[in-house]
């Protein structure tokens, strides 16, 4: 297939949605197919065998855009709208394939062209309301919340990447075809064994100083206050952990700090600031422990693919954005407050035998069930049912 793929994101940027969308195109091209990307004016041009980038007109002054629904992504989003449009009506395409809100223009320009259209779900639109905490969220909620009912009942077929978004869209009509595909390749690469020495050094930790260990995002729904004060019991027992902190802009690192001053938590947490996703192997080498704090939303975080691959045990809330993928086989799991989560924390490294034990399950889970491999039928399977062919037909061929 030739296929108009609408990503209404920065491509490429090392964070949550660009990731999947870059190795979603890396899948489509390995089986052959064509992808034309109409994207923002911002991020890093990628080079992929049978991909070719549009970007969009850069609206004046705008030279950067946050993670998150916004007035600057409104205005992006008709720009990406103009630039599809004028692609649709000047090439000849076989499919639609939409992200995010991108469906919305997806779905019309299908209907023009008379071709299918594939809707890549990577959240609950109404639910971004809430998990950024927008004050004014319930018209918003409500207007997003008839978008996605549109954006689904109009696609052949729709990919989610975590089982709680295929509930979603059976909620909104049970006979739009779903694939599930995991964000697993998109999460980053495995760690290489000593790696993470290098960075202790750099970090001024021993070899045996204990690591509690967070990479991603800072924005409110990660529930990073619950992991802060969680840290404070944890010191009580253990003075020589320390919490490494991986990401965050300056200024959400600032607040952080001084959240972390507050809580007399500074000689205990070390914030890196942002990191190339190239370092975050190293990172995770050198962890004791690993730490998933989300606090909201329903969607399984990207970081916990890669967080199964290296090996080290995980500290994830019991909240199905990990229930999902995480067990209490494969996880030390907890309720969401500072309490719950520090005992878990502690259980980990109070017990290092069962801590390995642990991490062991979680690579086996990632080998057995997030491979690449798996990742490419699955994909497969979407662009079967987009082609129309049936699910059970499409399956039976990739067994």
């Amino acid at each position: 297939m030739h296929i108009l793929m609408i990503a209404p994101e920065p491509f490429f940027e090392p964070r949550g949605t660009p990731f999947s969308e870059y190795h979603r195109i890396r899948a489509l091209t390995s089986l052959g197919h064509t992808v034309d990307l109409v994207t923002y004016p911002f991020g890093q041009d990628v080079t992929l065998p049978g991909l070719r980038i549009f970007r969009s007109l850069r609206p004046p002054f705008m030279t950067r855009i946050g993670i998150g629904p916004s007035w600057k992504k409104a205005v992006l989003d008709v720009a990406v709208a103009g630039t599809a449009t004028r692609r649709a009506l000047t090439r000849r395409y076989d499919a639609i394939h939409s992200h995010e809100e991108g469906g919305a223009i997806g779905v019309l320009l299908a209907k023009l062209l008379r071709v299918p259209h594939l809707y890549d779900m990577h959240s609950s639109l109404p639910q971004q309301i809430s998990n950024f905490g927008y004050s004014d969220g319930r018209w918003l909620a409500r207007m997003f919340g008839w978008l996605e009912r549109l954006m689904i009942r109009e696609s052949r077929v729709v990919v989610v990447i975590c089982p709680e978004l295929e509930t979603t869209v059976r909620g909104i009509d049970e006979r739009v075809p779903t694939v599930l595909i995991e964000n697993a390749p998109g999460s980053g690469a495995m760690p290489e064994a000593g790696s993470g020495l290098a960075v202790r050094r750099a970090l001024g930790l021993g070899s045996d100083t204990p690591v509690v260990l967070y990479t991603g995002t800072f924005e409110s729904y990660q529930g990073l206050d619950l992991l802060y004060r969680a840290m404070t019991e944890v010191v009580r027992e253990r003075p020589d952990a320390r919490l490494v902190m991986v990401g965050g802009d300056t200024a959400q690192v600032e607040t952080a700090r001084a959240l972390v001053g507050r809580l007399g938590l500074q000689p205990n947490v070390i914030f890196t600031g942002q990191k190339a996703a190239e370092d975050i192997p190293s990172y995770l080498d050198a962890a004791t422990l690993l730490v998933s704090p989300r606090s909201t939303g329903t969607n399984t975080p990207l970081k916990i693919y890669q967080y199964l691959r290296s090996g080290r045990p995980i500290v994830a809330t019991r909240l199905r954005t990990h229930t999902q993928v995480l067990d209490d086989r494969t996880a030390f799991l907890a309720e969401p407050t500072p309490q719950a989560f520090a005992a878990a924390i502690l259980e980990a490294l109070r017990d290092p035998n069962a801590a390995v034990t642990v991490g062991e399950r979680a690579r086996a889970l990632a080998e057995e069930k997030y491979s690449e491999a798996a990742y490419i039928a699955k994909t497969n399977l979407a662009l079967s049912t987009l082609a129309g062919h049936g699910r059970e037909q499409v399956a039976r061929g990739l067994a």
